[in-house]
């Protein structure tokens, strides 16, 4: 459901000087962290950086949309690139000759080293590399159609769905981003760890007497993560969730809707798989110790409390379908039959067939989920305007007003003195391009896509719309609030029945605005880092379209060379490619798009109880702002953050209760007891931990892949293959008359 994107929220305490005329930063956190010099000298863009940046785009792109169809997902973030980069930059440029060639019949000339590995070639890789890291939710309409729907769509139009829908951010980045990134008070707080960590990279660095370098370091652990991974990852696939509940008692719904690490409450669950601690919620390594705690408070009330009392009191006939699920289903507790209320002809809705078949269910936990998806929307509105309110007002009127007088803080001033600037029309001809080819490819092609010429502007006229004021809130605050629950219903009441119409909307609409909201990031880091913004340029467009080329490209392969990919009913014993998140889109495709929410979210429908959720997450902050103002000194009221804890399980599914329990137990661990009595080594070691970890695991399951089970060598064959946790009854349904395969009738 797209909780975990919730965990980049952080608690700020931001301070702004009176100033009117701005020298150094007038934000506290970016003086202590930002450097104030700048040498124009240093090259950026040079053949290293292209080698390096394209090769790590092009990996992570590959690696981390290969891993997305898989039970377990593996996400490699840039910071991995980070990472690695560094060693290869100083390897490169201690070997490469230094010989300056030129072109001919021109005054360029160019040099495979010129010189030291540099701050700036480093960032602009890291850039490369996240944009490959980035993903792109495009596919997902790719994967549903092809592997759940099982119908053909044009391999061009889903490349030109998959370009297009990445690439319109560059035109809303271009419309703001003097105001996103010129002004200094529009501070971007998650670049400053980034820029942390470059300062931390490139300064010099001795070995510690009995120790390791960090290269050293990171390459130890990546050859034991590398090495250890053949276990989950082939000989022993159970390890990576050991429900210790169902191995005790074998018949018992009950007690295996309790244990059940991947389909239950996960109590008495354990993992021994990284990626199981990774899967979903991405290393617990990387975010603050608060952060962590308020996801697993909300995890601790949604799951052992408000879904346990819902199932067994019988809410929205809870007993008639699995405990967790994001399945569909119809009155009688049997999956949902869609092809039973689709035209196959014009693949819409049949009202005639669907008044006579059934209503649309939910399993309890994937009902609430909406809920949460609701309170989270307008509970992150609520704490940004009460917590951050003053901040944002206050930080917009100085930035309308430096932009007035044209005035800038040192950053802003070395960067228009030292570089030349991006004119507008490259932003607005990529814009002009890219809607176009959006009207195309929805407009044509037989209208595969469903969505009319009106709907893509009206979703490219939402993101226009939001992007400047979610843009102030997320500079400020590092807080996004995110437009795919709104879009969907936007499009699900003016053009319910049709599936595909509703998820390109909801794509366009929410990434658009997404990816303009990452590129202006990014700039904003190549601001602090001195990058001219050129070569910024250059190289997010590159990366932009190599990883997005990359991404339909793996795709494209998976899903027409395995078999039943996707399909559970039909994946052989072992075989980890069960798509869970594109199970979840699915079935919003049928949620939103097919049944639409009238006929879920009001009288029509089941559901209408759902709506409370946006009062309640808009009134959930208002406690926690009151108690924090009356006790100022109690400096930890400020750090309960209602967004994350409504927010916090709602990954639920497909993220699982192993998932999450494994996630916290780490986390906890390290950004509490090592960093509480180690915290030098926590410092020195942590995020190179959790790099190494992530690309250990990454290495060995792609070799384990080209090199068994392309050949459909799975594993050997025990009882301990099978990547579940050996719960057969917890998918059971515990109403009176309702029958299931391999279940008890009660």
């Amino acid at each position: 459901m797209g909780g975990s994107s919730l965990l980049c929220l952080s608690h700020l305490t931001l301070h702004i000087n009176d100033d009117t005329e701005v020298d150094d930063s007038p934000i506290e956190q970016v003086r202590l962290t930002v450097s104030t010099t700048d040498d124009p000298t240093q090259p950026a863009l040079t053949f290293r950086t292209w080698i390096i940046g394209l090769a790590c785009c092009i990996v992570l792109a590959f690696v981390n949309q290969f891993f997305g169809y898989r039970t377990n997902p593996l996400t490699i973030t840039a910071v991995s690139a980070q990472i690695v980069s560094l060693p290869i930059g100083k390897l490169m440029a201690a070997t490469l000759p230094t010989t300056i060639y030129k072109v001919p019949f021109t005054k360029w000339s160019f040099t495979l080293n010129p010189g030291p590995f540099n701050l700036k070639e480093h960032a602009l890789i890291t850039i490369f590399a996240s944009a490959g890291a980035g993903g792109v939710y495009a596919i997902y309409i790719v994967d549903v159609v092809k592997a759940f729907y099982h119908r053909s769509i044009n391999p061009i139009a889903a490349f030109l769905l998959a370009i297009t829908t990445q690439m319109l951010g560059y035109g809303w980045a271009g419309i703001f981003r003097r105001f996103l990134v010129d002004s200094p008070y529009m501070w971007w707080p998650s670049n400053l760890v980034q820029v942390s960590l470059f300062r931390a990279f490139h300064e010099p660095e001795k070995r510690p007497k009995g120790g390791n370098t960090r290269l050293q370091f990171f390459f130890m652990i990546f050859v034991a993560s590398f090495a250890y991974y053949i276990i989950p990852g082939y000989f022993f696939q159970a390890a990576s969730c050991i429900s210790v509940v169902c191995l005790i008692w074998k018949n018992s719904i009950t007690a295996q809707q309790i244990g059940s690490g991947m389909n239950g409450l996960g109590i008495g669950a354990f993992a021994l798989d990284w990626n199981t601690v990774v899967s979903f919620l991405y290393s617990p390594l990387a975010y603050p110790g608060f952060a962590i705690i308020n996801v697993l408070v909300g995890f601790v009330l949604f799951i052992y409390v408000v879904i346990p009392i819902s199932y067994w009191n019988n809410f929205y006939e809870a007993k008639k379908f699995p405990f967790i699920t994001s399945n569909t289903f119809d009155s009688t507790g049997t999956k949902y039959n869609i092809s039973r209320i689709l035209n196959e002809a014009t693949f819409e809705i049949d009202m005639d067939a669907y008044n006579n078949y059934s209503k649309l269910y939910l399993s309890i936990i994937f009902a609430f989920d909406y809920g949460l998806s609701f309170a989270s929307l307008t509970a992150t509105v609520s704490h940004v305007f009460l917590f951050h309110g003053k901040t944002i007002i206050q930080s917009w009127r100085k930035t309308t007003t430096a932009l007035k007088k044209q005035a800038g803080d040192v950053h802003t001033r070395l960067m228009k003195r030292n570089y030349e600037q991006v004119p507008e029309w490259w932003f607005m001809t990529i814009l002009v391009l890219m809607v176009i080819l959006a009207l195309a490819c929805c407009e044509g092609f037989d209208k595969q896509l469903q969505l009319p010429w009106w709907g893509v502007l009206l979703s490219l006229s939402i993101a226009l719309v939001f992007t400047l004021p979610v843009g102030v809130i997320q500079a400020t605050t590092n807080q996004q609030a995110g437009l795919n629950v709104i879009t969907e219903l936007i499009i699900g009441y003016l053009y319910p029945g049709k599936p595909l119409a509703n998820v390109a909307f909801k794509t366009y609409g929410y990434m658009s605005m997404s990816q303009a909201l990452s590129f202006l990031q990014d700039f904003k880091l190549g601001h602090y880092m001195k990058i001219p913004p050129k070569s910024m340029f250059i190289v997010q467009l590159v990366g932009t379209l190599v990883s997005s080329s990359v991404c339909f490209s793996t795709a494209w392969w998976l899903l027409t060379t395995i078999p039943h990919i996707c399909d559970k009913s039909m994946l052989p014993d072992g075989s980890p490619w069960t798509c869970p998140g594109d199970e979840v889109f699915y079935n919003a495709s049928i949620i939103w798009g097919i049944v639409g929410p009238k006929r879920m979210f009001t009288k029509d429908g089941i559901y209408p109880g759902m709506n409370w959720f946006f009062l309640i997450g808009l009134l959930a902050p208002v406690p926690v702002w009151f108690l924090a103002r009356k006790y100022p000194n109690h400096k930890w009221i400020e750090l309960i953050n209602m967004p994350l804890i409504i927010g916090g399980a709602s990954g639920i599914p497909p993220a699982r209760s192993i998932n999450y329990i494994s996630w916290g137990v780490v986390g906890i661990f390290f950004n509490f007891y090592v960093y509480k009595n180690f915290k030098a080594w926590w410092a020195r070691h942590t995020y190179i931990l959790s790099a190494a970890l992530d690309a250990g695991v990454a290495f060995m399951a792609v070799l384990l892949y080209f090199a068994l089970q392309s050949y459909d060598i799975i594993g050997p064959a025990w009882w301990g293959l099978k990547s579940d946790d050996q719960c057969p009854l917890v998918n059971c349904p515990t109403a009176p008359g309702i029958k299931a395969k391999g279940c008890p009738v009660f």
